[in-house]
């Protein structure tokens, strides 16, 4: 397999450098803690709005440094080994974002500032340097550095346990809510662009009845895998009715196509098997066609007691053009 060289970063820490292209009218934000969950948990969304023309912007918080490596072939790229996982992961959600369209895709801080953390309670949650040891307002500085330059009317990011209790999930879900704050607060760091507020914040979430029912199938499948989870290996699992939005839409069969090339691009970390896929744990799972958020800020654009079929929904078209060349101005001037 060819080897992943990590790309160069802009001073925003971006993975590629943006053209002057007109701004979109549609701005989505998402923070995630490692490289691979982004297309677990809303391959499908970011697909869709970036084949429908909006700025879709991917911000990850680590580089997934400490993850367990699937492939025999791969597992010298270990910590307990080689220790080069985190510059190969860079290399493999590069190939995801090209599978979903996706080309605003960044690290916070630059790839690398901060390291994955490992599972709750592991030795490596102590490290300096990694995630779960960052102070939170010194984190969340550098994505508000993000939200007042691509001034995105939606955030996506985790619930406070993180979807299932990881350090980085949590931490993820911290300064993603502590930087919509502070992005906000024209006297915090005017130097990192003009105040923005974001109109709507939606953690993910999956529905239980639809967790119950993907896992059947997996088990009525005759699946290759070593097992299949249980509703409790799934992360963010809700009651139905705390479901706010769901996403599948128009073309939403070519939407899961991408999703799971963007899932089978995460080599090191996902096996996928037509509809199903596994972790490390070799547990199947079922690759979910329709992606479900609870909205947490902002207004909803449905009709009372109806679910969203579109994170913009209620938002209108305005580019806030006034604000990004003010954040234009501030960063050139700053280089």
């Amino acid at each position: 397999m060819t080897s992943h060289p990590s790309p160069a970063a802009t001073p925003s820490g971006a993975a590629a450098p943006r053209g002057a292209a007109p701004v979109p009218s549609r701005r989505l934000l998402l923070v995630h803690a490692h490289p691979d969950d982004e297309s677990i948990n809303n391959g499908v969304t970011m697909a869709r709005y970036a084949a429908e023309g909006a700025l879709v912007t991917l911000v990850t918080c680590t580089r997934g440094e400490e993850g367990e490596v699937i492939p025999p072939e791969l597992a010298h790229l270990a910590p307990d080994r080689d220790d080069t996982l985190g510059p190969y992961r860079v290399g493999e959600l590069a190939d995801a974002m090209a599978a979903l369209g996706v080309a605003d895709h960044r690290f916070l801080g630059g790839p690398g500032r901060y390291r994955d953390s490992g599972m709750m309670g592991a030795p490596q949650n102590d490290r300096p340097g990694c995630f779960w040891q960052a102070p939170v307002d010194e984190a969340a500085a550098h994505l508000v550095a993000v939200i007042r330059e691509v001034r995105p009317q939606v955030l996506v990011t985790y619930d406070p346990n993180g979807g299932y209790g990881h350090p980085d999930h949590i931490q993820a879900h911290r300064v993603a809510m502590r930087a919509a704050e502070l992005a906000a607060e024209a006297v915090f760091r005017p130097d990192l662009g003009g105040a923005y507020a974001i109109e709507k914040i939606y953690w993910n979430c999956t529905p239980r009845s639809e967790v119950e029912a993907g896992l059947a199938a997996v088990r009525a499948a005759g699946h290759g895998f070593a097992g299949v989870a249980a509703v409790d290996d799934v992360p963010g699992v809700v009651p139905d009715d705390a479901v706010t939005a769901s996403l599948a839409g128009e073309g939403a069969g070519a939407y899961a196509d991408a999703k799971a090339a963007a899932m089978r691009a995460h080599v090191t970390q996902i096996a996928v098997d037509g509809a199903f896929f596994a972790l490390s744990n070799a547990l199947g799972q079922p690759l979910f066609g329709t992606e479900h958020y609870r909205l947490v800020h902002g207004a909803s654009g449905a009709a009372d007691g109806e679910r969203e079929d579109d994170l913009f929904a209620g938002i209108g078209e305005s580019t806030d053009l006034v604000g990004m060349e003010e954040s234009a101005r501030i960063e050139e001037a700053a280089e």
